[in-house]
C-alpha cells in the first residue's frame, strides 16, 4: 500500500492494558518518512497508555490493516514537525506527546 506523507484519519487499534481486548479509536494520524505518528496534549488517553503498555498495535487505513510497534518520540524537533503537519492553526505550537509507530515490513 502506497501512503502519501501528510495527515489523515485512521483507526489506531491497541490492546487494552487491563482487558487485553482490542481497543479501536479513530484519530488524526501523520505519515512522515515511512512512519505513523499520533499525538496528544496530555498523557491521559487510553490509547496512549495502552500503546505504551503493549507496543504491538494495528492501524486501519482505507480498509487495510498495518501492524507496527509503537514508541514515544523524545526528539523535540520531530515532535514540532509532526504538530505542524497535523495542525494548520495555533495548535501546531502546543507541546504534545507524540507516539511513533514503525510498521512491520
Amino acid at each position: 500500500m502506497e501512503i502519501q506523507e501528510g495527515t489523515f484519519k485512521a483507526i489506531l487499534i491497541t490492546a487494552g492494558r487491563k482487558s487485553g481486548k482490542e481497543h479501536p479509536v479513530e484519530i488524526r494520524a501523520v505519515f512522515y518518512k515511512g512512519k505513523f505518528y499520533f499525538s496528544r496534549r496530555n498523557p491521559n488517553s487510553d490509547w496512549l497508555k495502552n500503546a505504551l503498555y503493549n507496543p504491538n498495535v494495528k492501524i486501519e487505513y482505507q480498509g487495510k490493516f498495518i501492524l507496527g510497534t509503537a514508541s514515544l518520540v523524545n526528539d523535540q524537533e520531530l515532535c514540532k514537525k509532526i504538530s505542524q503537519m497535523k495542525y494548520a492553526d495555533k495548535r501546531s505550537e502546543e507541546v504534545r506527546i507524540v507516539l511513533q509507530v514503525n510498521p512491520y515490513e
